[in-house]
């Protein structure tokens, strides 16, 4: 083991800063090399290292390593290397990956903080290097980085609320200063919404498809994976012993997601959603609250983060290679592209949960989690409870979404023209990853390893947990087979069908149009506030000039308008006053 000498998001902080400065090609290589180098830094760390210092003033702890963190800094440090090989044979720019590797140092920051103080603070950052990684691509990635920007400025506020309220009902931001989590009656429920944004709560959740669609396919390789999943381990901290509104909360994005996923065409916004559905698998982990829930939480991470990331990478090769996002435009690229078409079907088994790839590990403890360590709820049917239905119909949602991938992507039809597979960057970064996804799927123990909880001890689980036992092996067999006869059935209808309206077909316009009438209200008052004030002006002025005049008028004798008159300067003083309190206020 070794003494850890600065916290691992430095070397990528640094690589960051240094990597537009010395050269496309030689920049790529140190990012890629620095992320790389947290595997085993992060690995040969003792748990319970930490490094004390004073973040404002306060007694912070920078860099904590105990099991979700080291976790977590395994799968960032290998991902990122992966992401940044195929950023370079992508021709990503410099400066791109530059922003990408700051917000890997951001993530990496957040999650082996060891007090909230320090997780919000890299909380924040990873919103704002995230949001200046989509707003460098330009064009159409501008106004969806906006509103990434403004959702992602709401929920670190409310999570800051959360972290305020937390401290001042304990006196300290370290974890452990209170056992529970969030402390009080008020933190719990601004964390819940603050990190629900982060990792797609139903109604929080459409920055994901608006956003990740847009930018460099190399950017969307590092956007999937690194805000939902430090969410994620953000939600663990808040929850550590559960809560069971949250555990329904990820049952329901499960399907939710998958559900959307079926009627997308655009390949990443589909992906997008389904990032959706898949960390409801974790969110519900999280709910459970038992270690065998918090476990497969984080072994779901783990994998999801290989085949999400391999998935983004094969829509991304697909994209450099035809110019073309729609699964309409597409078609017959298996014969074309054999080496992209093999990875995406071991990526789409692996989120799919088939037994032999590694999400076929994960998703089965969370399922057993929901269905031994959890009530049964009010809609249990047999012996299935109600949060083991939510995650099994998602998984039947998922086989259908990606068998709609597959076959009009790679099987059916003829691809009009000659199309180059993944050039061997490419190639080597997708098949990198892809054998973990089948090295993690067969090699279980591997996975185990490296969990938070012993899945296999019945002195640390409530039920000890057996993956490749006959009852789930069939259970996973049937989803797809459920999933590939319901395709059959509904790729008709399913083809005619238009774009499902999401929530951010209400709230995007009217967060335009709310706006453009606060702003145009707001100035036309002002400018009416003007008018009266300029009128008000202009009669002190005759009054000033011409007292008798303006009083008596020219025969010296008193109009009778004189006191409306009067009434008129007060009723015009008032609204002044008003319309400017009005602006103030505003």
């Amino acid at each position: 083991m070794v003494d850890p000498l600065v916290p691992p998001f430095l070397p990528v902080a640094l690589a960051a800063l240094l990597l537009p400065f010395i050269g496309r090609k030689a920049g790529h290589a140190l990012g890629a090399l620095a992320s790389a180098a947290v595997v085993p830094y992060v690995w040969l760390t003792d748990a319970g290292t930490h490094l004390e210092v004073s973040l404002f003033g306060f007694r912070t702890v920078l860099y904590n390593v105990d099991g979700f963190s080291t976790l977590m800094g395994l799968i960032f440090g290998f991902i990122a290397a992966a992401a940044g090989v195929y950023s370079y044979y992508s021709e990503a720019d410099s400066i791109q990956t530059a922003f990408a590797l700051s917000y890997v140092a951001a993530s990496l920051g957040a999650v082996f903080g060891g007090d909230w103080l320090s997780l919000i603070f890299f909380w924040e950052l990873m919103a704002v290097t995230s949001t200046l990684l989509v707003w460098y691509y330009g064009g159409r990635a501008v106004r969806a980085g906006f509103r990434y920007a403004l959702l992602h400025g709401v929920g670190g506020t409310l999570l800051l609320g959360a972290v305020v309220w937390h401290y001042v009902e304990v006196g300290s931001f370290l974890f452990s200063a209170a056992e529970g989590g969030m402390a009080g009656p008020v933190a719990p429920v601004l964390a819940a919404v603050g990190i629900g944004v982060n990792v797609g709560f139903i109604g929080l959740h459409a920055w994901l498809p608006d956003t990740y669609p847009r930018p460099h396919v190399a950017a969307s390789v590092f956007l999937c994976v690194f805000t939902t999943k430090t969410g994620v381990y953000g939600m663990y901290r808040a929850f550590p012993e559960g809560n069971v509104a949250i555990a329904y909360m990820g049952g329901l994005m499960a399907v939710f997601g998958a559900t959307f996923a079926l009627f997308q065409n655009d390949m990443r916004r589909l992906l997008s959603y389904h990032i959706q559905s898949q960390v409801g698998y974790m969110v519900a982990g999280v709910g459970i609250g038992t270690a065998l829930g918090q476990a497969g939480a984080m072994a779901h991470v783990f994998n999801h983060i290989l085949y999400k990331g391999l998935l983004f990478m094969t829509a991304g090769v697909v994209i450099y290679r035809t110019g073309k996002e729609s699964l309409k435009k597409l078609g017959g690229l298996g014969r074309e592209m054999p080496i992209t078409a093999v990875s995406f079907a071991v990526a789409a088994l692996s989120i799919a949960g088939f037994p032999g790839f590694n999400g076929f590990v994960s998703k089965g403890i969370v399922i057993s989690a929901s269905h031994y360590e959890f009530p049964a709820g009010p809609f249990a049917v047999g012996d299935f409870h109600t949060l083991e239905l939510l995650l099994l119909v998602g998984g039947v949602g998922t086989f259908l979404s990606f068998i709609k991938f597959g076959y009009y992507a790679f099987l059916h039809g003829e691809y009009d023209g000659s199309v180059a597979d993944a050039n061997r960057g490419q190639a080597v970064a997708m098949v990198g990853v892809a054998a973990l996804c089948v090295f993690y799927g067969l090699v279980d123990g591997a996975l185990f390893a490296i969990l938070p909880f012993d899945v296999t001890s019945d002195a640390v689980v409530g039920h000890v947990y057996e993956t490749y036992t006959v009852d789930h092996v069939v259970e996973g067999v049937a989803l797809a087979v459920i999933g590939l006869v319901g395709f059959v059935l509904i790729k008709k209808p399913l083809s005619k069908a238009g774009r499902l309206p999401d929530i951010d077909s209400l709230y995007n316009p009217a967060a335009l149009y709310g706006t453009r009438a606060l702003v145009v209200g707001v100035t036309e008052l002002y400018a009416a506030a003007d008018r009266v004030a300029v009128r008000l002006a202009d009669r002190s002025t005759a009054v000033a000039a011409r007292p008798r005049a303006a009083i008596t008028g020219a025969t010296g004798e008193e109009p009778a308008t004189l006191r409306a008159g009067i009434s008129t300067s007060i009723v015009l003083v008032a609204l002044v006053a008003i319309g400017i309190l009005f602006v103030l206020v505003v």
